[in-house]
């Protein structure tokens, strides 16, 4: 059953993309499928934001805000949720977003020579401590205690923004790691939901028998992705407050929980539980394949659910797909645990001249009204970094959506006990983290566990003395 599937997956995987998302999850129609009263909607909006400039007299100033290249239709979701609606607001700035595929390079060198839009896209805290310590962004501290945004957003989240004890970003959103499982997978086979590693084994070995893939993943076309399998596995076999205790210096990472840790991503990926062609897959083709029935679970993190909205064509679909926090490796780790991450954050720019505009976007971005407006058509991807997800609003979302919102509830409520683990592109300085890319290398005999985490040893003793490690909450024991 594996293999039937992969040789028509590439030619598939564009026909489904190019189809977008389906039904109540789905994205604003395009401009030609719109309907008469649609159109009007869109056309009443922006002559609403045009005849405020009209009424005042003024020309207004533009505040402005480079983006990921994202799809014309999530480019429309954030018009109408993001800029129509700070743009009428008032009637002094003009919100003006770039969508550029290439931002991260752009405002790499747009900020190393002073220049650069208002508010600045992060694609992580990693990325903001060289440049907050070099004096290209603004310190958020006094918009922080105007907005109130320290006891609104996740702590542990929330301090990895700051440098030198100053907040110079905001999260856009958080994610977790996780499994996403197939509900009629594990009807066919009379499995259930597994609460345990062993009962998550357990269901690998029977998937094995059974010719499935026990858990899809893929990373071709994007090998740093691999960082993702040891970064679960240091949460969930090493525990929380061993990582942490390795992030601030008091542990080397290669100390036996670390190495236990390796050596059971390297077990997992001998049994094949770990997708045996994650090298000849790339995510989107390792997603059709779990919708199709070729696994029960798909490893992954809570944002995948924007990419499995591609595959799903209406709510009694999506009905049939799930996400859990992956079970705790060993006695000792909380469980459940989730293993928390920054999907990119967002600063001021040192040398805008509209720092409070500027902070009064993010402000909005950092809302429940705009999380909840823009999980109803991109769920996903928008998830904000709040510490209490118990009064979403879920009416006016899909299927996926409210799956979204179900899951963060679950993080909040581990966070409030302190159970929780540090992603590593959140929370590891950038060099530490780029060696964990390396775990094949373990897997293939060519390196041993000992080895590799002796190389983290020795980027992270330099990140560590430059100040590249953000400032970190403890976790439960």
């Amino acid at each position: 059953m594996k293999k039937k599937f992969i040789a028509l997956l590439t030619a598939l995987i564009l026909v489904v993309s190019a189809a977008g998302c389906g039904n109540s999850a789905q994205p604003t129609a395009p401009e030609e499928n719109k309907t008469e009263s649609e159109k009007e909607e869109t056309e009443t909006a922006e002559t609403e934001t045009a005849d405020t400039d009209l009424q005042s007299g003024t020309e207004r100033t533009e505040v402005t805000m480079w983006f990921w290249g994202a799809a014309p239709w999530q480019q429309e979701i954030l018009q109408k949720n993001l800029i129509d609606v700070f743009n009428s607001s008032q009637n002094e700035y003009e919100l003006v977003v770039e969508f550029r595929s290439s931002v991260d390079d752009d405002i790499s060198v747009a900020l190393s020579a002073g220049e650069g839009p208002d508010i600045v896209y992060g694609s992580g805290p990693a990325f903001v401590t060289p440049y907050a310590e070099a004096g290209k962004l603004a310190s958020l501290d006094e918009y922080a205690g105007q907005y109130g945004w320290e006891d609104l957003l996740q702590t542990p989240l929330y301090n990895t923004c700051k440098v030198d004890d100053s907040l110079y970003a905001v999260p856009i959103a958080m994610f977790c790691s996780g499994l996403f499982y197939n509900k009629e997978v594990l009807d066919e086979h009379n499995w259930q939901i597994p609460g345990s590693v062993d009962e998550l084994t357990a269901i690998c070995d029977e998937a094995l028998e059974a010719d499935l893939y026990p858990i899809l993943y893929g990373v071709k076309g994007w090998l740093p992705a691999l960082e993702e399998v040891p970064s679960l596995f240091f949460t969930q076999w090493a525990g929380p407050s061993a990582v942490y205790e390795c992030l601030t210096n008091q542990q080397k990472w290669n100390n036996p929980k670390m190495v236990e840790a390796v050596n059971a991503t390297n077990e997992w990926y001998q049994k094949k539980y770990l997708c045996s062609d994650l090298f000849d897959l790339s995510s989107s083709e390792a997603m059709q394949l779990f919708v199709d029935g070729g696994a029960p679970f798909l490893f992954g993190s809570s944002s995948g659910y924007q990419r499995l909205a591609g595959f799903i064509e209406n709510d009694e679909q999506a009905a049939k797909f799930g996400f859990i926090p992956f079970p705790s490796g060993r006695e000792g780790v909380p469980d459940p645990v989730y293993t928390l991450a920054i999907n990119a954050t967002l600063s001021i720019n040192a040398a805008s001249e509209n720092k409070d505009a500027a902070a009064a976007v993010l402000n909005i971005i950092e809302s429940q009204d705009f999380m909840e407006k823009m999980t109803a058509q991109w769920p996903g991807y928008w998830m904000t970094a709040l510490k209490d997800y118990s009064t979403v609003n879920t009416d006016g979302m899909g299927e996926l959506g409210k799956q979204c919102v179900e899951v963060m509830r679950g993080v909040c409520d581990a966070a409030a006990e302190s159970k929780f683990g540090f992603y590593s592109s959140t929370f590891y300085p950038a060099a530490t983290a780029s060696v964990m890319q390396n775990i094949d290398t373990v897997w293939y005999g060519t390196s041993t566990a000992e080895e590799l985490l002796d190389k983290m040893d020795a980027e992270f003793a330099k990140e560590y003395a430059n100040g590249s490690v953000p400032e970190l909450v403890q976790p439960a024991e």
